[in-house]
């Protein structure tokens, strides 16, 4: 979709999108179903990376505690709770730049992987930067979903994060790809981006090839001790309108209510829903961040009449569609 198209859709009167977007949402998520997704830090802080929103790097202070890698069996302790909770997804983070294929903490990741993904849940992981050959060794393991968010667009990129460039982000998600993950991949509002680049953001996500097969909308939860921490707090319509412009864009994608909401009042919340979003974050955690109470989540489900999505650990990548040029890379900017 082109920059002009997403700019046309966003600025319609607002009832006008909220109806647009859940036409579409209607036609291709019919069940009224919610993902679930349970997000496990398995190796918290220390983080090399200079990502101006993020508590876990080690160029700022933030009160955050540098952690190892966690053992499996705890990780599988954490596991087997989500799912008698009834996520459907478990997502495990690491604070590292990178993976790199033959290290003791790579292949201690492989065997994590491959013992969670017995559980019966989708294994989802965020570990930085991939190559080919990290990808598929992830994909064989079990590996069903890769977190990796370009955060903003291009252009306001080098504002944010200068330790790795936004193509190093493309590559990683190619190689996800074509290793036959599917890509959770996203952004963040609320990083001192104008709206024009929120929407150049969504237009990178929406000329994917795949689509991305989940696209968390995150608002900016400004930590104290980064260079953000001063930062605006995002207004709910904003958030409410990037909801619905993304499901429109990518009706075929889960677009995931993120980070963010602690400062939402359930209903605003409810209108993200009918605004197109089908997938939360659930727990009380993200990584280091607060989130709703899962019980608090699960009555407004209820309220709402939603239902908790079955998980599916055998789930398919979106298949590249041969009519239009591959994507992500370079050359899609």
């Amino acid at each position: 979709m082109t920059f002009t198209d997403l700019h046309r859709i966003y600025h319609q009167p607002f009832f006008d999108l909220l109806k647009q977007a859940r036409a579409v949402h209607d036609e291709h998520w019919p069940e009224n179903e919610v993902q679930l997704c349970t997000l496990l830090s398995i190796k918290t802080g220390g983080c090399s990376e200079d990502c101006g929103y993020c508590a876990q790097s080690a160029r700022y202070s933030t009160g955050v505690q540098r952690e190892q890698l966690m053992e499996k069996e705890q990780v599988m302790e954490k596991a087997r709770a989500a799912k008698a909770g009834g996520s459907t997804r478990f997502c495990m983070g690491a604070a590292w730049k990178g993976v790199r294929g033959g290290t003791e903490k790579f292949d201690q990741v492989l065997g994590i992987v491959r013992d969670v993904s017995t559980l019966g849940m989708e294994v989802c992981v965020t570990l930085g930067e991939l190559g080919a050959d990290e990808a598929r060794a992830l994909r064989e393991a079990g590996v069903t979903a890769y977190n990796h968010n370009i955060d903003t667009s291009p252009e306001h990129y080098p504002n944010v994060v200068t330790t790795h460039t936004f193509d190093d982000r493309l590559r990683t998600i190619r190689h996800a790809q074509d290793a036959g993950m599917s890509v959770c991949c996203g952004g963040i509002l609320g990083l001192g981006e104008t709206l024009e680049d929120r929407l150049r953001m969504l237009e990178v996500l929406s000329n994917f090839n795949p689509h991305p097969e989940s696209v968390p909308i995150n608002m900016l939860m400004p930590i104290k001790g980064t260079p953000m921490e001063e930062n605006e707090q995002i207004d709910t319509f904003t958030m409410i309108r990037m909801i619905a412009t993304a499901r429109i864009a990518m009706p075929r994608a889960k677009v995931r209510l993120s980070a963010g909401r602690t400062a939402m009042s359930k209903e605003a919340q409810a209108l993200c829903f009918f605004a197109g979003a089908n997938s939360i974050f659930y727990g009380d955690k993200l990584l280091t961040a607060a989130n709703p109470r899962a019980n608090e989540d699960m009555a407004l489900l209820r309220d709402l009449g939603l239902t908790a999505q079955e998980p599916n650990p055998q789930m398919e990548a979106p298949v590249i569609e041969h009519d239009r040029p591959l994507a992500p890379t370079a050359c899609c900017l």
